[in-house]
């Protein structure tokens, strides 16, 4: 059976029958075998879900990129993360989502339903600490994203930002961007054009090389001292 795309997943697409048991990884916990997620695929900016709906399910990237953004008072947008290949993400505390998702790429995700997740959790030790690791990453990740906000200058919030952008690809040192200019300005604080700005200057101080199609080569000896001043 093939992947599906939907532009919104409902209830009625959770139906066991069509969950694919034969992919890789596609047990939440090793523990649960049970748990087994339906995988689905969105278009690039596609939305997964929407601030306030209810969250019912939770999404873990297979492959391709998706952003969660708030919408502030003043109409502005804050990106608050960017989720990668096998990264778990929907997880709510509350009922209803604080925040929208949207595929950066096409993107294809396993979705699991929450609330068979909550119940093994009260049954297994090892999917409530891993519940628990996935808070306290969260948790991190928003604490993570104040300081990078709190730096004084572009050159280090956007230095720091790759340097977190290479580990999370594997600290190879180069990595193709799934994010656009926009994006890194909404998650950074920054505008596009100081974005763009800050990238030149970066390429023209050596800390980086730039090809097509977002490709980015770190020289990290040289960027690491900027996203640390």
């Amino acid at each position: 059976m093939g992947i599906k795309p939907t532009r919104r997943f409902s209830p009625a697409a959770a139906d066991p029958r069509t969950s694919l048991r034969s992919i890789h990884g596609s047990g939440l916990f090793a523990d649960c075998p049970d748990l087994i997620g339906t995988p689905y695929a969105y278009a690039r900016e596609e939305e997964v879900y929407g601030e306030g709906e209810e969250a019912g399910f939770v999404y873990r990237v297979v492959d391709g990129a998706v952003r969660s953004h708030k919408m502030l008072n003043d109409g502005r947008r804050q990106i608050t993360g960017f989720h990668l290949a096998g990264d778990l993400f929907g997880f709510e505390q509350g009922e209803t989502h604080w925040h929208t998702a949207e595929a950066l790429s096409d993107t294809r995700v396993l979705i699991f339903p929450r609330r068979p997740i909550e119940r093994a959790a009260t049954r297994s030790a090892e999917v409530a600490c891993q519940l628990w690791s996935m808070a306290t990453a969260s948790l991190r990740d928003a604490q993570d994203l104040a300081l990078l906000l709190g730096r004084r200058s572009a050159q280090g919030r956007l230095a720091a930002f790759l340097i977190e952008v290479d580990r999370r690809f594997g600290g190879t040192g180069t990595f193709a961007l799934p994010m656009t200019r926009r994006d890194i300005a909404d998650y950074l604080g920054l505008t596009i054009e100081t974005v763009s700005r800050t990238f030149s200057q970066l390429e023209e101080d050596g800390a980086l090389r730039r090809t097509a199609s977002r490709r980015i080569t770190l020289h990290r000896g040289r960027l690491r001292p900027v996203a640390e001043a």
